[in-house]
């Protein structure tokens, strides 16, 4: 079967791509800015009545983690397992907590749940061993 079609400039065929590609990523940038703002919020209500004044989940210390992180046991599970195996130290394993806490905001998620925990590991360096 063959169909007959118009030609079309080679010049205008890049532009094009590129014209969508580009609107793609400000439709992209759109909203994950929407989605960082709407996080900033929740985290601005979740420490609105902090005596330390904190802002975002980053800033928590140990005393405000165990207050406003309370994981489901088989999250607890997988971070614990997860702690022993990477030999994080008491202040990383810390990081993994916030750090989940802010992709949990950043889903809409009130808990932190097992996809988050393993999300924020995955953003760990990865340690090089010496032979």
């Amino acid at each position: 079967m063959w169909i007959e079609v118009s030609n079309i400039p080679h010049d205008k065929l890049l532009e094009n791509d590129s014209k969508d590609k580009e609107n793609k990523k400000n439709k992209e940038s759109e909203k994950m800015k929407k989605n960082i703002l709407r996080a900033r919020a929740i985290q601005k209500q979740r420490f609105k009545n902090t005596k330390r004044k904190i802002k975002t989940n980053s800033e928590m210390n140990g005393k405000d983690i165990n207050h406003f992180i309370n994981l489901p046991d088989n999250a607890q599970k997988i971070l614990n397992n997860a702690a022993r195996s990477m030999d994080l130290s008491p202040r990383a394993y810390h990081r993994v907590l916030k750090l989940s806490r802010t992709i949990a905001d950043l889903s809409g998620s009130e808990t932190v749940e097992e996809n988050h925990i393993l999300e924020a590991l995955q953003y760990r360096p990865k340690q090089i061993q010496e032979l």
